[in-house]
C-alpha cells in the first residue's frame, strides 16, 4: 500500500524537499504552510498524490483540518514529519519575551499539537511514524542561539518521553538533528534580535556566521530525505538522528565533554544522602 507523507512547513527548505522526494518516492504527499500559493508548485508535481492545505502549526482548528483532509484524501498518515519552525539570533537578554514566546508556539507547541491531532488514528491503524525536526542545537547551545536552542531541548524531552509511549502500539518516533544544510534557512527564517552593545564580542561571531552561512552550507536536504526514509525503515530505529559532519562531530565532543564532567564531580554528585542512608548503603 502507498504510503501517505504529511509534512509541515513544506513550502520551502527542508520541507519543500522532503515533500519532492516523497513524490519522487511514488508517495502519496500532504503539504501543509501558512501560504497555499507556495505550495502550489509542489502540488503540480503529481496532483493526483499530492494534498496542498493551508495550515498553521499555531492554528489548531486549521491543523485539525488538515489532519481530516489527510484522512478522507488518503486514508490516513503513515510519516508525519514536524518541520515548521524558524529560529531567532540574540543572546538570551536581547531576546525580547514576546519573540521567544512566539517561536516556542511554532517550534515546540505547534510541532505538539499536529502530533497529537494525527496520533489517534496511528493508534487506531497500530503503525506510522512521528519525525520531530530539531537541530544539533536541541543537543547543545551556543551564545546567541540559546532561545532557539531552548525550543529544540523542549521538543527532545517531549519526544524521548513519547517515544516510549508510542511503541506498545507499533509507532515509530525519531529526533532528527540537523547541522547546516542548504536551505533558506539562514536567508528567511532567523529573526535578528536587537543589539546590545555589551554583547557585540560575545554574540557577534554568531551573528556573522547566522548572516553568512546562507548558499556556502555543505549539507544536501535530498540527500537529508534519503537518511530519514532509511532510519524509519531500519530494524532499529534510532531516537536521534544526526545529519551532517558538524553534527556529528559538535554532538559527540559535547557528549563527552558531559561524560567527563560527570565523573570530575562524581564524588560530590553523590555525597548528598543524608548519613543514615549512606550507613545503610554501606
Amino acid at each position: 500500500m502507498r504510503q501517505t507523507w504529511f509534512i509541515t512547513g513544506a513550502s520551502s527548505g527542508f520541507g519543500a524537499a522532503f515533500a519532492e522526494y516523497a513524490i519522487g518516492r511514488g508517495y502519496n504527499v500532504v503539504v501543509t504552510a501558512r501560504r497555499l500559493d507556495r505550495l502550489k508548485k509542489i502540488a503540480r508535481q503529481a496532483p493526483d498524490r499530492v494534498l496542498a492545505h493551508q495550515m498553521d502549526v499555531t492554528e489548531p482548528r486549521q491543523i485539525l483540518k488538515a489532519v481530516e483532509a489527510a484522512e478522507d484524501r488518503f486514508g490516513g498518515i503513515d510519516v508525519l514529519i514536524n518541520n515548521a519552525g524558524y529560529g531567532i539570533v540574540g543572546a538570551v537578554e536581547e531576546t525580547p519575551d514576546a519573540e521567544l514566546r512566539a517561536m516556542m508556539e511554532t517550534n515546540f507547541f505547534g510541532a505538539v499539537s499536529v502530533t497529537r491531532a494525527a496520533l489517534p488514528m496511528m493508534r487506531k491503524r497500530r503503525k506510522g511514524a512521528i519525525v520531530m525536526m530539531s537541530s544539533l542545537g536541541g543537543q547543545l547551545s551556543f551564545s546567541g542561539f540559546g532561545t532557539y536552542s531552548a525550543s529544540k531541548f523542549a521538543m527532545e524531552g517531549l519526544t524521548e518521553a513519547l517515544a516510549q509511549e508510542l511503541a506498545p502500539f507499533g509507532v515509530k518516533t525519531m529526533m532528527v538533528e540537523p547541522g547546516a544544510f542548504r536551505t533558506e534557512f539562514a536567508d528567511t527564517a532567523l529573526r535578528h534580535m536587537p543589539k546590545i552593545s555589551d554583547y557585540k564580542e560575545i554574540v557577534g561571531d554568531t551573528r556573522a556566521f547566522a548572516r553568512e552561512m546562507h548558499g556556502t552550507q555543505v549539507g544536501d536536504p535530498m540527500k537529508a530525505a534519503k537518511a530519514i526514509e532509511d532510519a524509519l525503515q531500519s530494524d532499529m530505529v534510532p531516537l536521534r538522528l544526526a545529519l551532517g559532519d558538524d553534527a556529528v562531530d559538535a554532538i559527540r565532543e559535547h557528549g563527552e565533554g558531559l561524560l567527563a564532567e560527570l565523573s570530575r564531580w562524581e564524588g560530590t554528585s553523590r555525597a548528598v544522602n543524608h548519613e543514615a542512608a549512606s550507613q545503610d548503603a554501606a
